[in-house]
């Protein structure tokens, strides 16, 4: 379900404390470093300026966000879907292109092999 709200005032922390939510070193992987690159991208395109102004909800089952947060040391629900959202939006899809380009080469072309 979406739905739309008025902004909610943003409040500020005082330095050197994070949000609940932040992505920590912790648990640093491949995956927890590749979700702190996609947030940053998205940062970078502007995707994540506004206000939180739009709600989702959705029931998920307990143990697949359990592990999710263990995975990417993120205890926000909301930080989580943020970063779940993110990794979609700017996903690389070049192994998807390349697969694609199967057979486009023209087999007379002469590689130098």
């Amino acid at each position: 379900m979406i739905s739309q709200t008025a902004p909610l005032p943003i409040v500020k922390r005082p330095k050197g404390r994070s949000s609940a939510g932040k992505v920590t070193t912790a648990h640093s992987s491949d995956r927890g470093s590749s979700l702190r690159e996609a947030l940053s991208i998205a940062e970078e395109k502007g995707l994540l300026r506004g206000g939180r102004t739009l709600m989702i909800r959705g029931r998920m089952p307990e143990e697949l966000v359990a592990q999710a947060k263990r995975k990417t040391g993120i205890s926000s629900d909301s930080k989580l879907l943020e970063a779940a959202l993110a990794s979609i939006v700017v996903a690389d899809d070049y192994a998807e292109w390349l697969f694609s380009q199967r057979g486009t080469i023209n087999p007379a072309l002469d590689l130098e092999f």
